[in-house]
C-alpha cells in the first residue's frame, strides 16, 4: 500500500495519458496497480477489505495504515501463484459477494471475518474447486443486482437476493452457467439499474452499455449477448462508468479494481473501478462509441 497526496499527481486533460505510475510511487518493476482509493480521514470504524484470485479474503483497520512510509506498507502476504483482486473500504458489516470464473458464487457478511493485522495471509472466502478462480469481490448491495460477462460476450443480470447467506468458506452456489459457447466468466460487477458500464476485450476494442439494457435471468441461466468479438478476441473486464457532476454527456471511466469511496446506502462505502485506460486508447477512439 502507497499513499499520495492527490494535488501531487499533475493535473492534465482527461484525454492525455499522463504520468506513468513510477514517477509518483516507488513501485517495483514487477508491480502493477491494482486498486485505487479516495481517503479523507481515516477513523476506526473503516476498514480494508482485500480478496485475491484464490478466494481469500482479508479484513484490516484503515488505521494501520495511518503512518505509511515514503516506500509502502505490506497490506497482504500473497500465496505464491495468488494475486490481488479487488479493495473496499467499508464500516465492518458489508454484505459480500465472490465470484469464481466456472460461475460459482458466496455471498456471506463481513462479520464472518475477523480483523487482521497487516501482512497477515487471510482466510478463506470460497473454497475452489481444481482449476477455478475468483475474478472478483465486490459489496452486495441490498436490492441491486449482479451482472456476470463471460469471456465470448455473453451476459446476464441477477438480483443479489437469489443468492442466499452462507457461512464463508463454502463452495458457494451456482451464479452462472458455463458452456462451451458462452466461455468461462470474465468479469462481474453488483450494479443498479440506472449504472452505465463499458466493456473491453483482449483486442483493446470497447463497447458502452446501459446496464437496464441487459436482462435479468436466474442464477442457473447463461445470458444473452452483450458483445460480439472478432476471433479470438474474449472479453478482458467490465467496468462501471459515471457520469460527470459537470458535464451528464462527458463521463469518467473509473477502474474495475476499485477506487473512489461510495457510500452506497449511508452504511457500506465503496470503491468505485478505474481503467487504465492507456493501453487501450488507439483502440478506443476507432469504435463507434467514442467517434
Amino acid at each position: 500500500v502507497y499513499r499520495l497526496k492527490a494535488y501531487e499527481i499533475p493535473d492534465a486533460d482527461r484525454n492525455t495519458k499522463g504520468m506513468n505510475v513510477v514517477n509518483l510511487l516507488p513501485i517495483e518493476q514487477d508491480e502493477k496497480i491494482q486498486a485505487v482509493l479516495s481517503i479523507g480521514s481515516i477513523d476506526e470504524a473503516t476498514y480494508l477489505v482485500m480478496g485475491t484470485k484464490l478466494g481469500v479474503i482479508t479484513k484490516t483497520k484503515l488505521q494501520d495504515f495511518e503512518n505509511l512510509r515514503k516506500r509502502g506498507l505490506i497490506a497482504i502476504r500473497l500465496r505464491e501463484d495468488d494475486e490481488l483482486l479487488h479493495v473496499k473500504l467499508t464500516r465492518g458489516d458489508a454484505d459480500l459477494i465472490f465470484v469464481t470464473k466456472n460461475g460459482m458464487a458466496i455471498k456471506f457478511n463481513e462479520k464472518n471475518v475477523r480483523s487482521m493485522g497487516r501482512a497477515s495471509s487471510g482466510v478463506r472466502a470460497i473454497r475452489l474447486r481444481q482449476g477455478d478462480e475468483a475474478v472478483t469481490m465486490d459489496i452486495a448491495v441490498p436490492g441491486e443486482k449482479l451482472l456476470i460477462a463471460s469471456e465470448n460476450g455473453i451476459g446476464k443480470r441477477t438480483p443479489l437476493d437469489q443468492f442466499r447467506d452462507q457461512t464463508r468458506g463454502g463452495v458457494g452456489t451456482k451464479a452462472y452457467k458455463v458452456t462451451a459457447k458462452s466461455g468461462k466468466v470474465a468479469a462481474a460487477r453488483v450494479t443498479k439499474d440506472d449504472d452505465e458500464v463499458m466493456l473491453v476485450n483482449s483486442d483493446g476494442v470497447a463497447i458502452r452499455m446501459m446496464v437496464n439494457e441487459v436482462s435479468i435471468s436466474s442464477r442457473y441461466s447463461t445470458g444473452v449477448i452483450l458483445m460480439k468479438n472478432a476471433k479470438a478476441a474474449t472479453v478482458v473486464s467490465m467496468a462501471k462508468i459515471k457520469k460527470s457532476e459537470l458535464n451528464a454527456d462527458d463521463p469518467d471511466v473509473e477502474e474495475i479494481d476499485d477506487d473512489a469511496i461510495l457510500d452506497r446506502d449511508e452504511k457500506h462505502f465503496d470503491n468505485e473501478d478505474i481503467i487504465a485506460m492507456d493501453e487501450f486508447s488507439d483502440h478506443l477512439e476507432e469504435t463507434e462509441e467514442f467517434t
